[in-house]
């Protein structure tokens, strides 16, 4: 399932007042501006009016000829992190993230630069595609997320970066699910149980982790490791007992196998606890 955290119109959002303070300082194709002299007023100003009119291209490149006329006036650091703004509301995530890499190099100390981290952040969570695809960009992701949350803890971005955080690993999670019912189905049982196993040890609080004990008990009990089966099937009966895979796993474990007297669930527990 692709991740869409929140709205686009919500996320607009959360970074408009940044946008809009730094614009209250001044009253497919990567864009070129022709080098013309210009007060950095003039050029800053061209440069808000074309993001008002959505024109995030020729904003980009005028943030840039900001920078590029005037690189040691205030109106560059402010240019720099819009043109990021800019590139980011025109999907051009690469570009957005080498300029926020350079802005926090250059100006670790910024007021804005927890902003530039939850933006550079942002640029990989969109960029996170179906699991059955390369799952790269998600680890990005959740690194620049967590590194909002680890350096900015008490701000805005850190509160909306940890939800995102919780989204980010429920999609690795069921990367690893998908690839384990894979190696499950076509036999490959010691690969399978690897895969149930990350998401049950790396990943106890997605919404993957009942379906990965039931598949390590299919797993364990087609590879004849009775024990093995009995204590995970006891763990999704004792911290699961009302999901539907637990119900699977019981008919599982006592369909068939066992008289009535005395299931192999309620011995499983007993020899476990």
């Amino acid at each position: 399932m692709l991740l869409t955290g929140l709205p686009r119109s919500r996320r607009l959002r959360v970074l408009a007042p940044v946008a809009l303070l730094l614009l209250s300082a001044c009253a497919g194709k990567k864009e070129e501006v022709p080098y013309v002299e210009r007060p950095v007023e003039q050029i800053y100003t061209e440069a808000a009016n074309a993001m008002d009119r959505t024109n995030y291209a020729k904003a980009a490149a005028l943030f840039d000829e900001v920078e590029r006329q005037h690189p040691y006036s205030q109106w560059a650091v402010r240019a720099q992190l819009m043109a990021a703004f800019a590139h980011y509301q025109a999907y051009k995530y690469d570009d957005a993230i080498e300029t926020l890499d350079r802005f926090i190099g250059l100006h670790p100390g910024n007021r804005n630069v927890a902003y530039a981290y939850y933006l550079k952040a942002l640029c990989h969570y969109e960029r996170i595609v179906d699991v059955r695809r390369d799952q790269s960009e998600t680890e990005a992701a959740l690194t620049s997320l967590n590194e909002v949350v680890r350096r900015f803890p008490n701000t805005p971005y850190a509160r909306d970066a940890r939800l995102k955080v919780d989204l980010t690993r429920d999609h690795l999670a069921g990367k690893d699910m998908e690839v384990g019912r894979y190696y499950l189905g076509v036999g490959e049982y010691m690969a399978a149980i690897r895969r149930f196993r990350r998401v049950v040890d790396e990943y106890q609080t997605t919404s993957h982790v009942p379906e990965a004990l039931h598949r390590l008990t299919e797993a364990y009990l087609a590879l004849g490791i009775r024990d093995e089966a009995q204590v995970t099937a006891a763990v999704l009966g004792h911290n699961y007992p009302g999901s539907p895979w637990y119900q699977d796993t019981y008919a599982l474990m006592n369909g068939k196998r066992h008289s009535e007297q005395e299931s192999l669930l309620s011995r499983a527990w007993n020899w476990m606890f």
